[in-house]
């Protein structure tokens, strides 16, 4: 799914190229804090083209072939070092007309430094057994871990296949597909399966390894987390299943298969990640009362506005956000009621939106615009609240003015 939209966070010709689909074959190494492996990215040229352009970001690229043929490529940093470098495959004379199917696969190995992923020592986890790898795709970091075309205007399904040490579980953003096996290529290791049917975004590529347990919360919500953590994790997060439902009868079915959560170790530097079939979410929100469910209602609400409509570029982010905030609210007053809803609105106008826009920004800042421009600026320095409480209050607006309620 592309389109003619430019995005100045992607060196990317998605007007030129399409990606119909990838395939992901994975493993990770905790002793050197790498992925290796490979990328085959099924492609249909939309023009006439003779290069590809990926962006990628410290990848160590060992090989592109294209059809079965080794080709040519070049990476070239960018000036600004935050989008990583351009990568530039060149297609051969045969292969470079309009309708043409591409094949094009790239064996590479990540950089121990790679700004998606998350390397934890044992004692960096909550019961300290083994290891823990998680992954941070959003923004422009998938980049840091696969030669992609990084932006939200760019969605394909994928499949993985990823071996991981006997002594860890992987999960990723999409549906398990088998058992786990033992890897055939690698001694002590396992290999893990994974679907993802529905077009994603880069951003929405997730990975996590690590020493996990499994509660179900219904047939298609369950909850994983660290042994000590896990059933009080199933506890505070009992809701969801009637929380998917309540967002079903607001913005339509489900269409992702399974609502599934992981709880991270007290690392996690985020509330809540709307990975699909995964959400990431921190231990923090674990009170013993199930008083801080409301992230959970936002994440559930990302399935439909961020996940299955996206932004085309991160300067329309408030789409993302601001419709998930307020479908969030509008779940969280069917649970409760109208009141409720209304009260966190203006929770959100005055102590959230106000103070970003008076005392972190300033009422002129660009950052504060619900549209913004991201020429030569990382996307995690304009990231704040305002997509989030303005657009939602923006919304909360509009319903006011055309008629509508919770």
């Amino acid at each position: 799914m592309n389109g003619a939209t430019k995005d100045p966070c992607s060196c990317a010709n998605f007007s030129d190229v399409c990606i119909e689909n990838m395939k992901l074959k994975w493993s990770v190494h905790f002793s050197m804090r790498m992925i290796t492996g490979s990328a085959e990215l099924q492609c249909v040229l939309l023009n006439a083209t003779d290069r590809i352009y990926l962006d990628v970001r410290d990848l160590a690229i060992q090989s592109v072939i294209v059809n079965g043929t080794e080709v040519k490529f070049r990476i070239a940093p960018n000036v600004y070092t935050f989008f990583g470098s351009k990568m530039k495959i060149y297609l051969p004379v045969t292969l470079n007309k309009k309708g043409e199917k591409l094949n094009v696969v790239i064996a590479y190995s990540t950089s121990p430094n790679a700004t998606a992923l998350q390397w934890m020592t044992k004692d960096q986890t909550a019961d300290r057994k083994q290891p823990y790898l998680f992954s941070q795709c959003q923004a422009i970091h998938a980049r840091s871990i696969v030669p992609c075309m990084d932006t939200p205007s760019v969605k394909h399904p994928y499949q993985a296949e990823v071996s991981v040490p006997n002594e860890v579980v992987c999960l990723m953003s999409a549906i398990q597909t088998a058992e786990p096996q033992p890897s055939q290529e690698i001694d002590g290791y396992t290999t893990y399966t994974f679907d993802q049917k529905v077009p994603i975004p880069s951003y929405l590529l997730a990975i996590v390894v690590g020493v996990m347990e499994k509660r179900d919360i219904s047939h298609r919500c369950a909850v994983w987390a660290e042994s000590s953590v896990v059933d009080k994790a199933r506890y505070e997060f009992d809701e969801t299943e009637d929380i998917l439902k309540t967002a079903e009868d607001i913005v339509g079915p489900y269409v992702w298969g399974r609502y599934d959560m992981v709880c991270l170790p007290p690392s996690f530097p985020f509330g809540g990640m709307e990975n699909p079939c995964l959400t990431f979410i921190t231990p923090t929100l674990i009170a013993g009362d199930r008083s801080l469910a409301s992230v959970v209602a936002h994440e559930v609400s990302h399935s439909w506005t961020g996940n299955l409509v996206t932004n085309s570029t991160w300067e329309h982010f408030w789409l993302n956000e601001g419709f998930t905030m307020f479908i969030e609210r509008k779940i969280c007053g069917r649970l409760v009621n109208e009141q409720y809803r209304q009260f966190m609105a203006f929770n959100g106008w005055t102590n959230n939106l106000a103070p970003a826009v008076y005392e972190q920004f300033h009422p002129t800042h660009p950052f504060t615009k619900l549209i913004q421009e991201h020429k030569n600026v990382d996307p995690d320095v304009a990231f704040s609240c305002v997509p989030y409480e303005k657009g939602s209050a923006f919304l909360f607006y509009l319903e006011q003015k055309l008629g509508g309620s919770g």
